[in-house]
């Protein structure tokens, strides 16, 4: 088991840990190959707006998941206080690279992993603080919905993660394991603060600044 007595009665005598974990090893194979982490928004790599958005959230401590031209996008984007983590295997698909973030995460004494993605830029602080607020105790499970719609970002308590990890598979990420769960999870609407767009062909684009 993850978890021991003596965990859980040291989170009884803390305020909880929410970890920000960034899943940011997408190639852009809809976008001619442009890894979705280095596109510019706002003057800046968009994996850095995103990591930035998850600290000014309130979570910590924030690990961000590379995998598509991680050399480049440890040169060129600024994430100091974050834990970078290379996801050999990003090709799979998104559930690789939620195993990997999970798995960093572990022993670092985080209750509970609050998931954002990098292609999603009209996601910005308020939507995932009020995410972040839904956490309750290590086996919560909440997520953003718009307009009644399940979307990102989504939170897991720490009970989770093994669950989790193991029906993450492909580019379904945790939604199979969502889907079993339905009855457990918190959806805490944010279509009035956030656009849950993503960045996946040139047209997207434009979303960008």
């Amino acid at each position: 088991m993850r978890d021991t007595s003596g965990l859980a009665e040291d989170r009884m005598h803390r305020t909880p840990a929410v970890a920000g974990l960034l899943l940011a090893a997408g190639g852009g194979r809809r976008l001619g190959g442009r890894p979705k982490a280095l596109l510019t928004h706002r003057g800046r790599p968009l994996v850095e707006h995103a990591a930035a958005v998850l600290r000014e959230a309130g979570c910590g401590p924030v690990h961000v998941v590379l995998g598509a031209a991680a050399e480049r996008v440890r040169a060129t984007a600024e994430l100091t206080g974050c834990t970078v983590v290379d996801n050999p295997e990003w090709e799979e698909g998104m559930g690789s690279s939620l195993r990997a973030g999970l798995a960093s995460l572990a022993g670092t004494g985080a209750d509970a992993a609050l998931v954002s993605l990098v292609d999603q830029p009209g996601i910005g602080v308020p939507a995932v603080a009020r995410v972040r607020a839904a956490y309750r105790s290590p086996a919560t499970l909440a997520a953003a919905s718009y307009g009644g719609e399940r979307g990102h970002p989504v939170l897991f308590g720490a009970d989770h993660w093994e669950g989790i990890a193991a029906s993450a598979t492909g580019d379904r990420g945790a939604r199979a394991y969502l889907a079993a769960h339905a009855s457990e999870v918190t959806l805490v609407e944010c279509g009035d603060v956030a656009q849950a767009y993503d960045i996946d062909t040139p047209d997207d684009l434009a979303h960008l600044a």
